[in-house]
This record gives C-alpha cells, structure tokens and sequence, in this order.
C-alpha cells in the first residue's frame, strides 16, 4: 500500500490546510481527501503542485508501507 504523509509535510512547513488548497488550486474537501488517507488515487499533476507549494520531494511525501503494517 502507499501512504501520503501531507500531513507530516504539512506540519513541517507549517502550513494550513486552507493555505495549501489555495497554492495548489485543489478544493479543501479533496485536499481532506488526500490528507486523511482516503484517496484511491492521485495525479501527477497535483503531486507536482504539492511538491512546489511543500517544496518537497514526492518521496518526502509518499512511502511504501506493506500490506500487512497497513
């Protein structure tokens, strides 16, 4: 399974969840998605744009986590 740790990064850089949403260009409900873990999926695109407002590393935001830890 991979696990997206925004909200590890989130609170590195100290950043809200509203703040992000408005540099990203993505709503604060699916944002929400993707901070709580229930995203099924996401687009390169919005992990690009992630990357630049968290200035981070997609690595720096998803892990690989095996199934039977999940």
């Amino acid at each position: 399974m991979i696990r997206l740790n925004l909200d590890v990064m989130m609170a590195r850089r100290k950043i809200s969840l509203t703040e992000l949403a408005e540099r990203v260009g993505i709503t604060l409900a699916n944002l929400s998605v993707l901070k709580t873990g229930k995203a099924r999926a996401i687009r390169f695109t919005t992990l690009d744009a992630l990357c630049q407002a968290l200035e981070c590393q997609p690595g720096d935001l998803l892990e690989h986590v095996p199934d039977d830890e999940a």
